[in-house]
């Protein structure tokens, strides 16, 4: 199997050494976070492994990227978002909240590339990355207004999804001689 063949089938393989550095082992060099970035924004599989014990390592460079773009000047996440995301760790909703990111991430993305592919058959590649960009920035109050919507119907199918399932608990504990819970009174105390 040649080089080539064999990096298509496996992910390119990035070891972390204990002074901080990355070497990549397909161009046999030492790399920068700058350089994940780039291998990211080329959709290029990679992992990133601990060089001693070869503890895979790649979310953690993933969100040391986060962290430096965040710290950059145009976040994309307010303190309000990550404050919320950080509540749920721990929480019994902490799976479906990473799904329910997922998703919706993707989701956008298609809704971006079918965009783009429009855009191609309308106008064909006179339509560059600079056209692109100035249209979309010209567009933003439009898209807010989508995902919004968006973000309206996701949440009252959560809340949907949600009522079904107390109501399928109640039907399948109503054969329990369960007694609601008598409400607590100040004389009580």
């Amino acid at each position: 199997m040649t080089q080539s063949e064999e990096s298509s089938t496996q992910p390119r393989l990035i070891k972390k050494y204990p002074n901080r550095r990355l070497y990549d082992t397909y161009t046999s060099a030492y790399i920068t976070l700058v350089d994940v970035k780039q291998l990211v924004l080329d959709t290029a599989a990679f992992q990133v492994v601990d060089a001693k014990s070869g503890e895979d390592l790649t979310r953690s460079i993933l969100l040391q990227i986060i962290l430096e773009e965040e710290s950059g000047g145009m976040p994309m996440f307010s303190a309000t978002a990550l404050s919320q995301i950080i509540r749920f760790y721990g929480h019994a909703m902490q799976g479906v909240m990473g799904t329910y990111l997922e998703k919706n991430i993707q989701a956008f993305m298609d809704i971006q590339d079918r965009m783009a592919e429009q855009s191609k058959g309308l106008y064909g590649n006179q339509f560059g990355p600079e056209a692109w960009t100035q249209f979309m920035s010209g567009q933003a109050p439009m898209l807010q207004n989508m995902m919004n919507n968006y973000v309206d119907q996701s949440k009252n199918l959560f809340v949907q999804m949600q009522d079904q399932m107390q109501d399928q608990t109640r039907t399948m504990f109503s054969a329990f001689p369960f007694t609601p819970p008598v409400p607590s009174s100040d004389k009580d105390k």
